[in-house]
């Protein structure tokens, strides 16, 4: 996704998900919501196409940015039009590098998402969520919604949980289709996660994404029936939290839940 510049244009392509916003009111809109502090900034820019966030993102103080993209034509055009990107283009996907390879230390992400693959790209996140301290992105906004959506509602889900441990999160604004070529044919939606101040869980952690995920598989059931494949202990299965269903439960629940697991498998194996 990125504005179309007077020369050379990139095509966009299907099989990449590619939907260039050619709004620049809204692409400042985007970059303004990425929030800056007094001391330089480490900024990496997903999927910047031709440039519609970048060319406003080149002039932010303190900002050292740099971007990521796997499409060639892409790669060619900001080379061409953007000399002052020169050492700073990264040609390759996001979900095959590591960060490290990129920042030697903490960074944020800026992007428009392609929506095919804005999920995989927020598990990414959450492998590095020690790393990562804010991701300001447009996607699809039923995917924004659920991100961002609260216990109790329809759309919270295994992602809402997940980054929702990490991350507070602000659904910014709504991107209507007809500011992109070509128009997608759903509604965008801009977002702002900004890390908390939760450095690790009180609970095993990859137990802990195990528990949310097996409890949303069948979202429906209550957790002591989606969680039969845990081998739950009997104490546990007793527990009046598990007559709920998983979309009921805040984060803090599913840690202490999962802290709950842990200590029983503990003393089992003792």
């Amino acid at each position: 996704m990125c504005a179309f510049r007077k020369t050379n244009k990139v095509r966009p392509k299907k099989s990449l998900g590619q939907h260039f916003l050619h709004d620049l009111g809204i692409a400042k809109r985007i970059v303004d919501a990425l929030k800056s502090g007094s001391s330089q900034q480490n900024v990496l820019e997903i999927g910047p196409g031709m440039g519609v966030l970048t060319q406003f993102l080149i002039n932010r103080n303190h900002t050292n940015l740099k971007v990521i993209e796997i499409d060639r034509d892409s790669v060619a055009y900001l080379k061409t039009n953007f000399s002052m990107l020169h050492g700073k283009i990264i040609e390759g996907d996001f979900l095959a590098i590591q960060p490290a390879e990129i920042f030697d230390g903490i960074f944020s992400i800026i992007g428009n998402f392609p929506y095919n693959i804005s999920s995989q790209i927020f598990f990414k996140v959450l492998e590095n969520h020690d790393r990562v301290d804010q991701v300001v992105c447009m996607l699809q906004k039923e995917v924004a919604d659920r991100i961002a959506a609260p216990p109790g509602s329809k759309t919270y889900g295994i992602l809402s949980v997940l980054l929702q441990a990490y991350y507070d999160i602000h659904f910014l604004f709504k991107v209507p289709p007809g500011v992109f070529t070509p128009p997608p044919k759903v509604i965008s939606g801009v977002i702002r996660l900004e890390r908390n101040q939760v450095a690790s869980l009180a609970c095993d952690e990859k137990l802990f994404v195990q528990v949310v995920k097996q409890g949303f598989n069948t979202r429906r059931k209550t957790l002591r029936n989606a969680l039969k494949n845990l081998n739950l202990a009997a104490e546990i299965v007793a527990l009046p939290l598990l007559d709920k269903r998983a979309e009921q439960l805040s984060v803090k629940d599913f840690e202490n839940l999962t802290l709950l697991i842990e200590k029983s498998r503990g003393a089992v194996g003792s």
